[in-house]
């Protein structure tokens, strides 16, 4: 079946089944990789993305229930690193893995979106992304640095 998705500001028509997590579709259909796969539940955050403009799991948002909206990944946050996020992540040494990352920088994206300055308890409240490492303190520093920004 052909659906139109609207993904960091292009609309493209995919062939795919519209309960296709998108998770899969952006990684397999599109090619978009920076949108890990983390627990398939809707727990870890690492598949994290915008959707219309709300920070929402990947893995359980289907194609068919996407297919009206406006969806940004990391890619489209930023295509050469430009983004405050991106650069105070870089220049806080945030990641150790790396694997969460792109799913917590989208969430944090979110989060001073809705809050351009936010305390660390509104970090600490908003952000629930697991961070296998526990980069939690370089992550708070660098949403705080960006916000700065």
């Amino acid at each position: 079946m052909s659906v139109s998705l609207n993904v960091n500001g292009k609309t493209v028509q995919l062939d795919a089944d519209p309960e296709m997590p998108l998770l899969w579709v952006l990684r397999e259909k599109m090619g978009l990789n920076g949108t890990k796969f983390g627990c398939g539940v809707a727990q870890c955050g690492a598949c994290t993305v915008h959707f219309n403009g709300d920070p929402v799991p990947s893995c359980q948002l289907t194609l068919g229930a996407a297919a009206d909206g406006d969806i940004v990944t990391i890619e489209g946050l930023s295509a050469d690193g430009s983004h405050p996020l991106q650069k105070a992540w870089i220049e806080n040494d945030v990641p150790q893995c790396g694997y969460c990352q792109s799913g917590m920088i989208m969430a944090a994206a979110a989060l001073l979106d809705r809050i351009p300055k936010p305390t660390e308890i509104d970090i600490n409240e908003n952000i629930t992304n697991i961070c296998r490492c526990g980069t939690y303190v370089r992550i708070r520093k660098a949403i705080l640095q960006a916000a700065e920004a």
